[in-house]
């Protein structure tokens, strides 16, 4: 069995409510949007950045995989630290650097055309939401910009096996990390019921070596 292969996990991100993932606000005019969402400057079309998926799935399975709380990301779980990296062993590797098995890319939206034969005519939604001051009664309102419900994003995830013998524990922690970011939001203000994804159609092939992923398709199919 082969000991290096890069293996590509794609398919889609399917927004199944408005999803906001900021931008900087720091040139915004008077009257603009408080909250504007990050857009690909080439296309003005939104985009989810690799950092934000990075972030919200590592946090995820931290929850789901450490036995203890960690103070930082380098004292997670094996399991996590050798997909996403660490600056240090956290104890697990003496004080060596971990490089991450994971490569998140920027998801770009695929299907504006279609969203456009269903009527829309704007990729994004301004939600009017308001705080209230408990002593003073007074209110604070604010626009917060959505990528639209039914907006369809290109996943792609790069694995890079170096050891054949953690690929299954590997895929499993993967696949965990999909669900569970199904089941919970991406981006903020997911308690307000923002950020609800589903990953569709995902599928992994070997673009370098030979590795067979069958496995891993029929588990993601389940």
């Amino acid at each position: 069995m082969e000991n290096f292969a890069k293996i590509k996990l794609s398919g889609n991100i399917e927004l199944l409510s408005g999803l906001h993932i900021g931008a900087s606000t720091a040139f915004s005019a008077i009257g603009a949007v408080d909250s504007p969402v990050i857009k690909d400057p080439v296309s003005n079309l939104p985009i989810i950045p690799g950092s934000s998926i990075k972030g919200k799935m590592r946090s995820l399975l931290a929850s789901a995989y450490n036995i203890k709380a960690a103070k930082n990301p380098n004292e997670d779980a094996n399991r996590i630290t050798r997909l996403f990296g660490a600056t240090s062993g956290g104890g697990q590797a003496g004080d060596q650097i971990i490089r991450g098995r994971l490569l998140f890319r920027d998801a770009y939206l695929t299907n504006k055309e279609e969203l456009a034969d269903k009527g829309v005519r704007v990729l994004t939604e301004t939600k009017f939401e308001n705080t209230i001051n408990r002593i003073t009664a007074v209110a604070n309102p604010r626009q917060i910009e959505r990528s639209i419900r039914g907006s369809r994003f290109a996943f792609e995830l790069m694995y890079e096996m170096n050891d054949a013998h953690q690929v299954n524990e590997d895929f499993e922690t993967i696949i965990a990390g999909l669900r569970l970011l199904e089941s919970d939001y991406l981006g903020g203000n997911g308690s307000r019921g923002y950020g609800k994804i589903a990953f569709k159609n995902v599928k992994a092939e070997t673009v370098f070596g030979n590795y067979d992923v069958s496995e891993f398709n029929l588990k993601m199919g389940e």
